[in-house]
């Protein structure tokens, strides 16, 4: 039910916008984003408990990177008080540094090399396993393989954990109902409450072992922060690369002229990733105010929570130019806001580069040629994080 309006927010910022289902069924949800910069630079929601939302690039910018003024202590809408604060998402200066440099071993690029064979190896057995048949349903027969069983391999977890896990995260990020949002939570709890105390006791060779033994300021973790580690890395690994190869797969099914353009020049394939990742941008992030202030026309109250969609800025046409168009040589797409920005840039960024392009990059010589299901439409969920739960596929085998 959505929250009453406070007295200091002034009628005209106040939208009714509800970002976990910002369109009807089958409707476009960036466009329904992008229509939020027709408005105020600030607007104000009374749905998930009642927010702001910053609608401009150069805001969304300025609040994410803006730690004096804006906390990163809740950066998710609604507050759920019993999920572990994420690390080192949710950390502000100076506890972040020392948190995510304990992280960083694991993303070097001796690392990435590895699991970026790993990756290719697999997605081209991935492809050759029903590339015959004429047919996969994308999502579940590869954005949610390659990306997910790489993760699984990274932490040396088992792989019949994968669909559980990647139904909890999702019951999270994505609008459902109640009884499954508790049975992800709970599942989710007990799961990083059996693994970090696993782990603790018997390390492996691996990025949350080696975390979790890991000292900062002559301390280990303790159990809140080991379990807000093992929260952020269950997070960003199981949905962010599936979520985003979803959309670069429903775009090129879509449009043919774009996806022969890749299949003539695969040196294309790099920056066409990055334009992608800005066009179809696919994170929800918040802040939280810190001080009462006048901010570009809005009166924040402490406390009060703000929210930064990657796609809002991806779509400013004071940031990029022609932004809803696509154009694989954009020479500027890099600057998109998909993993975030300032010291809260996504540590695995490279390696999601990675498997992106290696998913281009392996598919398109295989299966050059392919469509949408006009009897199955593809099913778009939006949420914390953007994405699609069902995306058919057809090609001439």
């Amino acid at each position: 039910m959505p929250a009453e309006t406070p007295s200091h927010v002034r009628p005209e910022q106040v939208v009714d916008f509800n970002f976990y289902r910002p369109c009807t069924p089958g409707g476009d949800p960036y466009l329904a984003w992008q229509r939020l910069q027709d408005g105020p630079e600030m607007i104000w929601t009374p749905h998930n408990g009642g927010h702001w939302i910053a609608t401009r690039g150069e805001q969304i910018k300025e609040i994410l990177t803006d730690y004096g003024r804006f906390s990163s202590r809740h950066a998710f809408i609604p507050i759920i008080p019993e999920r572990p604060r994420g690390l080192p998402l949710e950390y502000d200066p100076p506890e972040h540094a020392p948190l995510k440099k304990m992280l960083a071993p694991a993303f070097l690029p001796k690392a990435i090399q590895h699991w970026s064979d790993e990756a290719r190896a697999l997605a081209a057995e991935l492809v050759e396993g029903f590339i015959d048949q004429g047919w996969c349903e994308f999502i579940e027969d590869f954005a949610q393989q390659l990306p997910i069983i790489i993760f699984l391999r990274i932490l040396d977890l088992p792989m019949e954990d994968r669909e559980p896990l990647l139904a909890a995260v999702n019951s999270g990020l994505r609008p459902v109902d109640e009884k499954t949002r508790k049975w992800g939570r709970d599942y989710l709890n007990n799961y990083i409450v059996e693994l970090v105390a696993e782990r603790r006791e018997n390390p492996r060779e691996e990025i949350l072992s080696a975390a979790l033994h890991t000292e900062i300021n002559g301390k280990l973790l303790d159990d809140e922060m080991a379990y807000g580690l093992t929260s952020g890395l269950l997070g960003g690994g199981l949905d962010t690369v599936a979520s985003s190869m979803g959309w670069m797969a429903l775009f090129l099914a879509e449009n043919p002229g774009h996806r022969q353009q890749l299949v003539d020049d695969p040196s294309l394939i790099p920056n066409a990733v990055q334009e992608l990742l800005r066009r179809y941008s696919i994170p929800n992030i918040a802040r939280v105010v810190r001080e009462d202030m006048d901010y570009h026309g809005a009166q924040l109250k402490q406390g009060e929570q703000v929210l930064m969609s990657g796609c809002l800025y991806g779509l400013d046409p004071n940031i990029f130019e022609n932004p809803m168009a696509v154009d694989f040589t954009r020479r500027d797409a890099s600057r998109h806001m998909s993993y975030s920005t300032g010291i809260h840039r996504c540590i695995g960024a490279k390696l999601a580069d990675q498997e992106l392009q290696i998913f281009l990059q392996e598919w398109l010589p295989r299966i050059p040629d392919f469509r949408l299901d006009p009897d199955h439409p593809p099913e778009m969920v939006t949420g914390i994080a953007h994405g699609l739960n069902k995306l058919p596929l057809l090609w001439d085998a």
